[in-house]
């Protein structure tokens, strides 16, 4: 079963990182900025493709992002498109902008 961290390194993006059998197999890059959290890049190993591992990480920031009460700003292609397609699902953390 795949597990999800939320990691921050020194002097490196923050990331939710996909770990299968504690082998890191994805990621979802992250900036929080005050009130924002901006969504810039999602990736899953491509072997691992069409195991909806992409949707589990998108799952988990908004978790995060409801629970810190911060707006999502998805500058990341996969993530707005999520946004653009379910918007009565994300309208409360959506920052969109102007």
């Amino acid at each position: 079963m795949a597990e999800i961290k939320f990691e921050t390194f020194p002097n490196e993006p923050s990331a939710f990182n996909l770990y299968l059998e504690e082998v890191k197999i994805g990621e979802m890059i992250v900036e929080i900025s005050g009130d924002d959290l901006t969504v810039y890049h999602t990736e899953v190993d491509e072997d691992q493709s069409g195991n909806g591992y992409a949707g589990q990480l998108l799952a988990e920031m908004v978790a995060y992002a409801r629970a810190q009460n911060l707006k999502v700003i998805p500058l990341c292609p996969y993530v707005h498109a999520q946004f653009n397609r379910h918007p009565d699902l994300y309208a409360d953390i959506w920052k969109k902008e102007n």
